[in-house]
C-alpha cells in the first residue's frame, strides 16, 4: 500500500489526477488479500476460540480473533478471521453472512486492509492544541 500512495502523491504532483483514481483501485485489488474476513455484530460472550469453530467448518482457519478493548478487556462486538487460502473465506462469507452466532444476527465481509502508518486523534494530529491535553502555554506565576 506505501507503493500505491507514494504513486498517487507523484502523479498528483505532475497533474494527471483523472487517471490516479483508476491505477490506485487496481493497485488495491492487487494487493488485497481476500483470506481475511471480518465478522460484526459479535454477541459480547464470543471468544477467540467460539469465533474460530464457527468458521472452521469452511477450511483452514489460520487466525481467530476478537477485538477487546484495552481498558476493560471486554469484547468490542467485532472481529476478524483469517482463512489459509481464498476459497475457504468465500465459502465461509457466503454461507456465514447474516447467520446467528450466540445469539446475535452477524455481519461478515471482507476486511480492509488499515492504511498504514501514523493515527491522528483529531484535526491537529494529536492532544496538543487548546483544546487537548496539555493545551497552550501556562504562566505558573500568575496563580
Amino acid at each position: 500500500m506505501a507503493f500505491s500512495s507514494k504513486l498517487g502523491s507523484l502523479l498528483r504532483q505532475n497533474g494527471q489526477t483523472p487517471m490516479i483514481s483508476s491505477m490506485l483501485s487496481s493497485l488495491r485489488c492487487m494487493s488485497t488479500s481476500t483470506k481475511k474476513l471480518f465478522i460484526g455484530g459479535l454477541s459480547y460472550g464470543t471468544d477467540d476460540q467460539s469465533l474460530r469453530e464457527a468458521f472452521s467448518g469452511f477450511g483452514d482457519v489460520t487466525e481467530a480473533r476478537v477485538i477487546t478493548d484495552r481498558d476493560t478487556g471486554r469484547s468490542r462486538g467485532f472481529g476478524f478471521v483469517n482463512f489459509a487460502d481464498d476459497e475457504s473465506a468465500s465459502n465461509a462469507l457466503s454461507a456465514m453472512d447474516g447467520q446467528e452466532l450466540q445469539g446475535r444476527n452477524i455481519r461478515v465481509s471482507y476486511a480492509n486492509e488499515r492504511p498504514s502508518g501514523p493515527r491522528s486523534f483529531g484535526n491537529n494530529g494529536g492532544f496538543g492544541g487548546s483544546r487537548g491535553f496539555g493545551g497552550g502555554s501556562r504562566d505558573d506565576s500568575s496563580f
